[in-house]
């Protein structure tokens, strides 16, 4: 293992800098609001991109709510979608 020393000053920007950092990612994880999720979300629950999801709208996948140019996905609808799209596995016995 190397062991590197810094400088006090640099230390405390760097404690800064992380500081700000994990401020920034707090802001972009949100929890549901009563059950609801947001695109941004579902595409990470999903892990597709929001066209997927434009598409899965379009042809009636999902069910979604959408107040103003912004859509909503109840969480249990979300759910419910991963649950329909499951593929079982069949496993083949060894003769």
């Amino acid at each position: 293992m190397e062991i590197r020393m810094i400088e006090g000053e640099t230390f405390e920007k760097l404690k800064m800098c992380i500081t700000d950092l994990l401020a920034q990612v707090g802001t972009l994880y949100t929890e549901p609001v009563n059950g609801w999720l947001d695109n941004q979300a579902v595409c990470r629950i999903l892990s597709i991109s929001k066209r997927s999801l434009q598409t899965f709208r379009d042809k009636g996948l999902i069910p979604y709510s959408q107040i103003g140019h912004k859509c909503f996905y109840r969480q249990e609808d979300v759910r419910e979608f991963i649950e329909k799209n499951r593929i079982e596995v069949i496993k083949k016995h060894e003769q």
